[in-house]
C-alpha cells in the first residue's frame, strides 16, 4: 500500500496486518502520514497503490465493515448546541449502537462526565470534550476494530487511565486497536505492537 500528498510519497510498500486482540501504536513525526494511514484504513480515503482488505474481502466491497469499526479522529464530532447526553446519544444512533438513556448515562459515568450530562457541549473544556467523544468506546461490547487518532490529547492522568482500561478490556474480548499517540503509552509493552512511519519509506 502507498500514499502520497501532492507529488511527495508519504509512505510506500507498506504492509500492515491487524489481528484480533492486538493493540498497535502507530508512531512517527508530524507529517509522516499517520492520520492519512488511519483514513485509508477506515475507508475515508483510497490508497494510491495497493489494496486494503477486511478479512478476505476488499474493504470497498465489504458493506458490513462499518458495523465493526469505531473511528475517532482529531475532531471530536460533537455538536456545540446539544447537551453532552444528546451529543453522545446522537453519535450512538448514527453508528447504530445502543443509544438508550441508560447506556449513554453509563458511558458518561465511565469517563467521569456524568456530572456534565446536561451541560451544553460549547461550555466544556477541551479535555471534557475529548472525554465525551471517547465515551463512545464505553458503548462498545463487540470485538470490533477501533481506529483512534491521538485519543489521549487534552486528557489528564485520570482520563488516560480510563482510556487505557477500555483499550485493554477491548483487546481482552478479541477486539483490535490501531492508534496514534505522541505520548508514550502507559500499557504493558507486551500488549502493544509499535510501528513507526518513516517519511517516504516502507515499513
Amino acid at each position: 500500500m502507498a500514499c502520497r500528498r501532492g507529488n511527495e510519497w508519504l509512505f510506500s510498500n507498506l504492509s500492515l496486518d491487524v489481528f484480533s486482540g492486538q493493540i498497535i501504536w502507530l508512531k512517527g513525526h508530524n507529517g509522516r502520514g499517520k492520520t492519512s494511514l488511519l483514513r485509508l484504513i477506515t475507508g475515508l480515503a483510497t490508497p494510491d497503490k495497493g489494496t486494503i482488505n477486511w478479512g478476505q474481502a476488499s474493504l470497498r466491497s465489504d458493506f458490513n465493515f462499518r458495523e465493526h469499526l469505531v473511528y475517532i479522529g482529531h475532531a471530536n464530532g460533537l455538536k456545540d448546541d446539544l447537551t453532552v447526553s444528546e451529543s453522545l446519544q446522537f453519535l450512538a444512533r448514527l453508528h447504530d449502537r445502543d443509544c438508550s438513556p441508560l447506556a449513554v448515562a453509563g458511558a458518561l459515568k465511565c469517563l467521569n462526565m456524568q456530572h456534565r450530562a446536561h451541560a451544553l457541549v460549547r461550555t466544556l473544556s477541551q479535555g471534557q470534550r475529548r472525554r465525551v467523544a471517547l465515551a463512545r468506546l464505553a458503548l462498545e461490547s463487540e470485538p470490533s476494530l477501533w481506529v483512534l487518532d491521538e485519543p489521549f490529547d487534552a486528557l489528564d492522568v485520570d482520563g488516560i487511565s480510563v482510556v487505557n482500561r477500555l483499550l485493554l478490556d477491548h483487546a481482552a474480548r478479541g477486539g483490535s486497536v490501531l492508534l496514534t499517540s505522541h505520548l508514550a503509552l502507559s500499557l504493558d509493552p507486551a500488549r502493544v505492537s509499535l510501528i513507526e512511519l518513516h517519511h517516504g519509506k516502507s515499513i
